[in-house]
């Protein structure tokens, strides 16, 4: 075939080929956590960051135990516990429903309590209430032990994850990484420079923060430990819809068949020539 011929097809091959190539072909991101850490780096010291234990809020949900050396003043304390379902939550990383036991804090900060009544608990830590509360009970009660933690530490994890839902965590110190773990991490997809954190206030008010955990200055954040009803979203990189889509893919597959063709009846007619 003369070259003249063979730079002719070459080119037409380019002209068909660079439209797909593009369209298909997506950029590989940098998926790695912390990758401000050189590898050679074997050890890295982090700053201490004291752990703010959570608040709690009006609906949310305390686990009470309340034990005395009177197994009868026991069971009768024990009568009030309430059920509440949260649909989504879960604490095996399985989304689904699971039905939370516990005592509902009202809008006036408040749980009331079998023979205690109400006793005041919004804006105290568990510690704090736990101790509110015992010694409400040794009024009434000799040595009574009162054991409290939230039933509802719940935390919403949506987007580029594999398991995306509400999980109820089975503890309050509960970190960024935590939370994206129960959730069965990023996809591929996910940006992990741009992770959105929505936190609610006691106010009402929201505040909407950015963090980045391909940089380990994520480590000491104060965002680092979430709060009960966090929300997180992981956006997705540009290229996902391209990456991801099986309609393009397809097409792409029939396109590239026809031009295999096409080429081959070009190529043809031109050494025919």
């Amino acid at each position: 075939m003369p070259l003249k011929k063979i730079d002719l097809t070459l080119k037409l091959c380019f002209v068909i080929y660079l439209p797909i190539i593009l369209s298909s072909c997506s950029s590989i991101k940098n998926v790695k956590y912390f990758a401000d850490i050189p590898d050679s780096q074997k050890t890295t010291s982090l700053t201490t960051l004291n752990f703010i234990e959570p608040q709690i809020q009006p609906d949310d949900i305390l686990s009470i135990n309340i034990q005395t050396v009177d197994p009868a003043a026991t069971l009768i304390l024990a009568s009030g516990t309430l059920q509440n379902a949260a649909v989504g939550a879960t604490t095996t990383g399985s989304t689904g429903n699971q039905t939370l036991s516990g005592y509902l804090v009202d809008r006036n900060g408040n749980v009331e309590l079998p023979v205690l009544g109400k006793i005041k608990v919004s804006g105290l830590t568990t510690e704090r209430a736990r101790e509110q509360i015992r010694s409400s009970a040794a009024r009434l009660f000799k040595d009574p032990t009162v054991n409290l933690r939230f039933a509802n530490f719940k935390i919403t994890v949506m987007g580029e994850v594999a398991k995306p839902g509400v999980y109820v965590a089975s503890n309050e110190k509960v970190n960024i990484l935590d939370a994206l773990g129960l959730a069965g991490d990023l996809t591929i997809y996910g940006k992990r420079d741009n992770i959105s954190l929505i936190r609610q206030f006691d106010d009402g008010s929201r505040k909407l923060i950015k963090l980045d955990i391909t940089n380990s200055d994520i480590l000491n954040s104060p965002y680092y430990y979430l709060r009960q009803n966090d929300y997180i979203y992981v956006e997705p990189i540009k290229s996902k819809i391209a990456a991801s889509d099986a309609i393009q893919n397809r097409s792409v597959s029939i396109i590239t068949a026809i031009s295999a063709s096409l080429l081959s009846v070009i190529a043809i007619i031109i050494s025919t020539r």
